[in-house]
């Protein structure tokens, strides 16, 4: 599927039967909707102005399929419930008048999950532990018994695991039924799938020890509950993992697992680079300076991790990570090449995309047949006028945007000169039209 040398952004694409009407798509994101009476106008607000802009794919963040645990960050919501799920087919509606296309992206944390960094939650739910693919890794275990993170895993068994595909599945067919077009999976960013995926996590002596048969058994029972929607994942290469992490996915075992599933019906997929951990690998940019010292969080930050001390301490750690990953425009396009060279499906590549001309690049330089933005939507709720007029982004990947939403803060650009820039864009009437 690779595009030929006039393929453009406005150009359009076919993932498993579905028309998307362009190759722009808003990448997942924390929209912290929950699962409140205002949930669905928070998504309308979040997610409706991209796709009348011109986002020809809108995915809507990481839903959760349990009915508890397995949140990775605060006021995540929960897709278990079939009634709530109906209620988003107003979404969906707004969506498609605009003549886009909308996704929803399924996950588990896991391990990830809120109860394990978490000090205020777990305070509040001092019964809840973490969903795990075996018995965590001795580097987490030794920060648990440092008192850094609290791991209190359940190993699930053969059996919890078909469940657990099986609760992707079920929620996959209320998606289908609420007038979502498509499945995603997150696969990254160190959530269940990951885990089942990497030798670092996966250490089963079962079936699953194989964890692209974890993926098999989410397309069954997603095909058993909603039919032929189109299905997408994120797949994995664990190159940012830390040097003392000897296990790991190289970008070998990701173009093998990309592969695999392709041939085995996912119909497209999401080639990422990542850690084993959850890191400043997922963010790459520059070092969050005004939302760490935000004086209105700091009681906030040490509720998070345990108190003052600790949060400067992840504050430090994020500080020298920013320099470890500096925010190079596209990012994954390399190994959304080398991934190309394997498969035939629609490869879908993000990661500090801010240019039409760069995205465009990609799309004719065989690394994706679909280009993805995710945080400078943030900064600009309509970015897609001005990007699709060759216009670059605002957001300049300071990612001051994303520690607050440790503390549950909503998601919103926090840097001054990009909100005033953006203000004057509005009166100047930058954004009108798609």
């Amino acid at each position: 599927m690779q595009g030929d040398s006039t393929t453009t952004l406005t150009d359009s694409v076919e993932i498993g039967g579905l028309t998307v009407p362009n190759r722009l798509y808003r990448a997942p994101l924390l929209e912290c909707a929950g699962n409140g009476p205002d949930a669905v106008e928070t998504y309308i607000d979040e997610l409706e102005p991209a796709a009348e802009a011109g986002a020809g794919l809108i995915f809507q963040g990481a839903s959760i399929v349990t009915d508890e645990g397995g949140c990775a960050a605060p006021n995540m919501t929960r897709v278990h419930d079939p009634e709530f799920v109906d209620r988003l087919s107003t979404l969906t509606d707004r969506i498609h008048d605009h003549d886009s296309r909308i996704f929803i992206q399924l996950a588990h944390g896991g391990l990830r999950s809120l109860s394990l960094w978490h000090r205020e939650y777990r305070e509040q739910n001092p019964d809840e532990g973490q969903l795990a693919v075996s018995e965590p890794p001795w580097q987490l275990r030794a920060a648990d018994r440092a008192g850094l993170i609290n791991v209190d895993a359940d190993v699930l068994s053969t059996s919890e695991v078909r469940e657990l595909a099986d609760s992707f599945g079920r929620a996959a067919g209320y998606a289908a039924d609420a007038g979502y077009d498509g499945i995603h999976l997150s696969g990254a960013n160190m959530g269940i799938v990951q885990q089942f995926l990497s030798p670092y996590y996966n250490d089963r002596d079962d079936e699953f020890a194989d964890g692209v048969r974890f993926l098999l058994a989410i397309r069954d029972a997603v095909r058993e509950h909603a039919g032929d929607i189109p299905l997408v994942t994120k797949v994995p290469a664990e190159t940012a993992a830390p040097p003392f992490v000897r296990r790991h996915l190289t970008h070998e075992d990701g173009v093998q697992i990309a592969d695999r599933l392709s041939e085995a019906g996912y119909d497209a997929l999401v080639p990422v680079e990542c850690s084993v951990y959850w890191d400043a690998s997922l963010i790459r940019g520059a070092y969050p300076e005004r939302a760490w010292s935000a004086e209105e969080l700091q009681s906030e930050y040490e509720a998070v991790f345990g108190g003052r001390l600790r949060a400067r301490a992840v504050s430090l750690l994020n500080r020298l990570q920013a320099r470890q990953f500096p925010a190079e425009p596209g990012w994954n396009a390399d190994f959304c090449r080398a991934v190309r060279e394997a498969v035939d499906v629609p490869l879908l590549c993000e990661g500090g995309l801010r240019e039409r001309e760069h995205c465009e690049e990609l799309l004719n330089g065989g690394a994706a047949d679909m280009v993805g933005i995710g945080r400078p939507f943030y900064a600009e709720p309509r970015l897609p006028v001005r990007l699709l007029r060759g216009e670059r982004a605002l957001c300049g990947s300071c990612n001051n945007c994303t520690v607050p939403q440790a503390t549950g803060e909503p998601d919103r650009c926090r840097t001054p000169e990009v909100v005033r820039q953006r203000a004057q864009y509005e009166k100047q009437g930058a954004y009108d039209g798609n």
